[in-house]
């Protein structure tokens, strides 16, 4: 049975859609979605009916590249008042003779949740930071097949209003589609950015979005903190329309398709002729509307590092910074001013997503298969009729590319 998975990302800006596929332990691109959203605000559904219709455009885009339709997906909920709580949990075995098995890792999980989520939340996933056996000081990140009497784990509980659930389950289920698992956004970016390096060290992920900025702190790998910034990428393009007397959709293709990230590089003598919201051609420089964009992208950066702050008084040893604005030429020359070399850039560097906008949605991609390996589970969101038909479309269109490489052993 060959194993496929999808993945949604519902953003202010766009609704990003994935669909991978798991062979021979390499994650595979089969196809993906992006489009315009609308009736939703800085991360929230404020009006269900043009969200699903946004919604509804996404999928019809994806089901006719794959030429099957999605049943089953991973979606991103807003992390909006999340709680990352660490709980601990123990299980004994009267067998002393016990082999740790899959079912007794889902079980100690159980046990550490125990009754801690509050009437008013949801929760939203567990990340374990470690299992101990026999009250031994050792920790280990996965127990299967070992011997032991008692299986104690270390562990992060991530909570969310149920409002921020419920509204994003209920957007797609009104599709026909059903909600496998949920993640917030700041698990899924670094599932698809981070390295084996990062198991040991203290980080933060920014990234960058159409109306918020997210900031999440990491220990180990895992999220352990996370606060939204009310600002994004729209203020680069409010600054754009306002200076130069323009449409909102006029600035933001001039930021994508003209403006550098720093004006380092951008040339006096680059112009581009426009019309401006009375009618009028004016000319735009390429290094003033740099300049422009430089600047606000500085402000969002420096008041992400404030954040940080604010986050944990630990040394950083890493920062990412990821996001759509993240793609803009020259983005790495404002990081490095603000952050110096501690910080790099996030690179979704895939065949048919080079794009960091889709990290979340990959991310969470990759962190589902990371649960299904820790807790011993085999399955597929297609079943065996649907890859057949799978097959069939891609024999017959030459869309699918080997894009990732993460090293599973299923």
């Amino acid at each position: 049975m060959k194993h496929v998975y999808t993945s949604i990302d519902i953003g202010s800006d766009s609704i990003k859609v994935v669909a991978c596929e798991l062979f021979k332990n390499k994650l595979n691109l089969l196809a993906a979605s992006s489009v315009k959203s609308k009736g939703i605000k800085k991360g929230l559904i404020t009006d269900p009916e043009a969200a699903s219709a946004s919604l509804r455009m996404a999928m019809d885009e994806i089901q006719q590249m794959l030429g099957v339709a999605i049943k089953k997906v991973i979606v991103s909920i807003p992390s909006y008042f999340a709680d990352f709580t660490i709980v601990k949990g123990r299980l004994a075995f009267a067998d002393e003779n016990h082999i740790i098995n899959s079912e007794d890792i889902v079980n100690v999980i159980e046990n550490a949740i125990g009754s801690k989520i509050g009437p008013l939340n949801e929760m939203v996933t567990v990340l374990p930071i470690d299992f101990s056996l026999d009250g031994k000081t050792e920790s280990v990140i996965d127990p299967k097949g070992m011997l032991g009497t008692t299986l104690s784990t270390r562990a992060i509980m991530i909570t969310t209003p149920k409002k921020n659930v419920y509204s994003v389950v209920s957007l797609v289920s009104s599709l026909g589609i059903e909600v496998i698992d949920i993640s917030i956004n700041g698990i899924g970016d670094i599932y698809a950015l981070k390295d084996s390096s990062f198991d040991e060290k203290v980080g933060a992920l920014i990234n960058i979005g159409a109306e918020t900025t997210s900031v999440s702190i990491y220990n180990k790998g895992i999220i352990v903190k996370s606060s939204i910034l009310p600002m994004g990428g729209y203020n680069i393009d409010s600054d754009i329309a306002y200076i130069y007397k323009m449409s909102i959709e006029s600035a933001r293709k001039l930021k994508e398709k003209f403006a550098l990230a720093h004006k380092i590089y951008a040339q006096t003598n680059d112009i581009v002729d426009v019309i401006d919201n009375v009618g009028e051609v004016i000319k735009i420089n390429q290094y003033e509307i740099s300049d422009i964009s430089m600047l606000r992208i500085r402000e969002i950066l420096e008041n992400a590092k404030k954040e940080i702050m604010v986050l944990t008084n630990r040394q950083i040893d890493y920062i990412i910074v990821t996001g759509g604005v993240s793609n803009m030429t020259h983005f790495e020359y404002v990081v490095s001013d603000v952050f110096g070399k501690v910080a790099t850039v996030g690179n979704i560097n895939l065949i048919g997503i080079r794009n960091n906008k889709y990290s979340t949605a990959i991310g969470n991609v990759v962190y589902f298969i990371s649960k299904l390996k820790l807790k011993g589970k085999d399955y597929s969101m297609f079943n065996q009729s649907d890859v057949e038909q799978l097959s069939l479309t891609r024999k017959s269109a030459t869309m699918v590319g080997k894009v990732f490489s993460f090293f599973f052993n299923e």
